[in-house]
């Protein structure tokens, strides 16, 4: 019985060791998947700011650097890639004079 005992103990001890092990590797590779993802989502983010940098030098017709509401307004319908943005995005013509206001924080009309 008192060899018995001790073969459970034994054993209980090797599994518990197995399972720690087995614990700790998927404790690294979480860590690795999250630190990959947030580098993946700050790439992702780089690449729609260039995105949306290009789709705004088209729309800016005058070529100054800023974009009026009327030329965010004729962008929506002229630039194709823009108008699926906002389909996207399920913004309207009203939605977009909301968010232009918003983003006009100094009020000038040109963001």
């Amino acid at each position: 019985i008192v060899f018995v005992g001790s073969l459970m103990t034994l054993v209980f001890g090797v599994l518990n060791l197995i399972v720690a092990v087995i614990v700790d590797v998927f404790a690294e590779n979480r860590e690795k998947d999250v630190l990959s993802r947030a580098n993946d989502l700050e790439e992702d983010e780089r690449e729609q700011k260039a995105v949306l940098g290009r789709i705004f030098q088209k729309i800016d017709t005058d070529n100054s650097g800023a974009l009026s509401f009327e030329e965010l307004m004729q962008g929506a319908y002229k630039v194709a890639e823009f108008n699926r943005w906002l389909r996207v995005l399920d913004i309207d013509s009203r939605d977009l004079e909301q968010l232009f206001r918003i983003v006009d924080a100094d009020g000038n009309g040109e963001i």
